[in-house]
């Protein structure tokens, strides 16, 4: 049975995740999407990046995963803002992407932010 308290990984681009970002809040439940760049197997932290940014993640809450450098993979979990804005997030499930096309889903992120924007506006008129 899954916790009142969980909510669901909103799916963001890692480029979006900077400080001045409405999605860079301690705790907020993010899904993010990225090539391993390293695994580090006696901190369990994994970096993935998109393009010329990077984020580590905190993969001890997983199993069954099985990483490979250079591979996609996709994560959901929370963010964890340290005192000099170092983020990190907390991954709850992970997942290898392989073979998803990393471009025609960013688009559709942004396709999809435009519909529930759509949505949210006509539900208030």
């Amino acid at each position: 049975m899954a916790s009142a308290g969980l909510k669901p990984g909103v799916p963001v681009i890692l480029r979006e995740l900077e400080p001045s970002s409405e999605m860079f809040k301690q705790g907020a439940s993010l899904r993010v999407t990225g090539t391993l760049q390293s695994y580090d197997v006696d901190s369990a932290i994994a970096v993935i990046q998109d393009g010329s940014v990077s984020l580590k993640i905190d993969t001890k809450n997983l199993r069954d995963v099985s990483f490979r450098t250079n591979s996609a993979y996709q994560f959901i979990g929370e963010l964890l803002i340290r005192a000099d804005n170092e983020a990190i997030l907390q991954a709850r499930i992970g997942r290898n992407v392989d073979g998803l096309d990393l471009n025609l889903f960013q688009q559709s992120v942004f396709i999809r932010r435009q519909y529930e924007d759509r949505l949210r506006s006509t539900r208030r008129t």
